[in-house]
């Protein structure tokens, strides 16, 4: 369930490039301890940046610890965590890839969430990994994401998410030698006006918190739903939640990846387009770069930041974070930025030329759909009636 508190200031960051030197200064200014979770880590320029803040720290004596994912991060170069340990960095792997060759149904719960606390005073979420976002063929712009700086009381329900985490796994691998976690705060000071709150989705106490949040603003919606997502295969909630936004006259418009990065995620989303298109619900393919954000504004005073797609993998299998902030400057300020996006970046389909597809190009849309549903029951053990 959510829980809003008061009184917090969270500041848009788009992409890395306001990200990672935010990221960094917190860290240098560090005093006494540093989380960071991340889904991928990569030895790029991005990446040793950070490790070098990561290590600079705690060589000051910071208490510094990084959780990286075992998939996503599985190419993770060795010497830039021979560095990180070298230099004291607490250095866990979630989950850790044994074989590239296991179809485990285990093997797709993965730590999918990106989150950054500093002595329990500032705290990072986002859907922004700890990769180089310039680094893509040729001269293709930036990935687009988002992040979000926090301080103020909500920086405590982050601190509790990572703490506890990071306690799980060092248990689970026993990792006895490292000193026990000190407990820092809570600190509640105030920050600024802003209304928020921490949503995480997990295997067991939380496991539609986030979908929930999305369904509740989705279904109070009166004006305007704009939604940007890299991975979008919205379940028969969700999707009824938006058909039926936009029959009672709410403008819903969809920001949603236009260049093909996974095959099979691409062409299974597309085979909702139909419906949606039928239904009047706006639809803009991101081709400027690619799309990477997962955020949404609803009437200009509800917005989303954070790793959550709309898709089974985030919804049914992986950990994720968001942030919900109820604030019209915020939701303001975020809400330009994706129109913008959408003028300057995207193309609009429409509805007339969607039925003209080539048949081939059908077929291999609605073939990916149904692998796609197939590959959902097997991973998420049964509970993927909702993505049929």
């Amino acid at each position: 369930m959510s829980r809003f508190v008061d009184n917090n200031c969270i500041t848009l960051l788009r992409t890395g490039a306001e990200y990672f030197p935010s990221l960094e200064a917190a860290c240098d200014a560090a005093r006494r301890e540093i989380y960071l979770e991340t889904y991928i880590f990569k030895a790029d320029a991005a990446g040793w940046a950070i490790a070098g803040a990561l290590a600079r720290a705690a060589r000051r004596g910071i208490a510094t610890h990084l959780m990286v994912d075992g998939f996503g991060s599985n190419d993770l170069a060795p010497e830039l965590v021979a560095e990180l340990k070298a230099a004291g960095v607490r250095f866990l792997v979630y989950r850790p890839e044994l074989s590239p060759w296991s179809f485990r149904r285990t093997r797709l719960r993965r730590l999918h969430r990106k989150l950054a606390v500093v002595d329990a005073r500032v705290a990072f979420v986002g859907g922004i990994n700890i990769v180089d976002d310039v680094d893509a063929p040729g001269d293709m712009s930036p990935r687009f994401d988002y992040a979000v700086r926090v301080e103020g009381p909500l920086v405590v329900d982050v601190y509790v998410a990572v703490r506890r985490l990071w306690s799980l796994v060092t248990a689970t691998q026993l990792k006895s030698a490292w000193p026990k976690l000190r407990e820092l705060g809570p600190f509640t000071t105030p920050a600024g006006g802003q209304r928020a709150a921490f949503l995480v989705r997990d295997n067991l106490r939380h496991r539609r918190d986030i979908e929930q949040a999305y369904l509740a603003a989705i279904a109070g919606a009166r004006e305007e739903i704009l939604v940007a997502n890299a991975y979008f295969f919205p379940g028969r909630s969700f999707r009824h939640a938006l058909l039926d936004a936009a029959a009672r006259g709410v403008r819903v418009v969809l920001l949603l990846q236009g260049k093909v990065e996974y095959l099979l995620q691409y062409y299974a989303s597309r085979a909702l387009y139909g419906t949606f298109l039928d239904a009047g619900i706006e639809i803009h393919e991101y081709h400027k770069s690619f799309l990477h954000a997962k955020v949404a504004v609803v009437d200009c005073c509800w917005a989303t930041v954070g790793s959550s797609n709309i898709d089974p993998f985030s919804l049914l299998l992986a950990r994720e974070a968001n942030v919900v902030i109820e604030d019209r400057d915020f939701a303001g300020q975020l809400r330009r930025s994706l129109l913008e996006a959408t003028t300057e970046g995207a193309v609009q389909l429409r509805r007339e030329g969607w039925k003209d597809q080539p048949l081939t190009l059908r077929t291999l849309t609605w073939a990916c759909y149904g692998l796609a549903r197939f590959l959902t029951g097997v991973f998420a053990y049964g509970r993927a009636e909702e993505f049929t």
